[in-house]
């Protein structure tokens, strides 16, 4: 496995384990229910470990439990607030017949939004 592996993230329908890093980096387990796109590259449905680098705003996405697939998305601060409330979670935007992960947020204040190429 590569430099960073793990982030932030919950999904309707899915679950996640919140893991504890460094105070550079973030990270997380997550099951997301339904495949999605990431920089034009879809991912299947399933359980993947993020990690974002609080330094660089690098997030890597890497499957996890026989899960296939993953990738390396730059990020940019979020405005608002976590649509989840106070916990990690993901937001994804719809497009055409699937989604797209748009933002990444640690905590209630602390989101990435995901740059698109």
């Amino acid at each position: 496995m590569s430099f960073i592996k793990r982030a932030a993230i919950v999904v309707a329908g899915g679950g996640f384990l919140f893991i504890a890093g460094t105070a550079r980096a973030q990270s997380v387990e997550v099951s997301v229910p339904f495949d999605f796109q990431v920089r034009g590259v879809t991912l299947p449905a399933g359980h993947y470990d993020l990690e974002t680098d609080k330094t660089t705003g690098i997030v890597v996405l890497h499957g996890d439990r026989g899960t296939p697939g993953g990738a390396v998305v730059l990020t940019t601060p979020a405005d608002g607030h976590d649509p989840a409330g106070n916990k990690p979670s993901l937001t994804f935007s719809r497009y055409e017949s699937g989604y797209r992960l748009s933002g990444i947020w640690a905590s209630g204040t602390d989101g990435r939004k995901v740059l698109t190429p």
